[in-house]
């Protein structure tokens, strides 16, 4: 059970009707650096020995 691709397509014509074409980059941008800090919160957490 995944997305097909006309699925694909109309995610993405309603992310361009609700962002607009101009704002799509800052908010791929944001998250993307959102992704990043999760990640690198998620590393913080884990012990740093992994042999015990």
């Amino acid at each position: 059970m995944g997305m097909s691709f006309g699925h694909l397509v109309i995610l993405m014509v309603v992310i361009l009707v609700v962002f607009g074409a101009g704002k799509l980059p800052g908010a791929m941008s944001d998250l993307a650096k959102g992704f990043k800090a999760f990640k690198d919160g998620m590393k913080e957490g884990e012990p740093s020995d992994k042999n015990h």
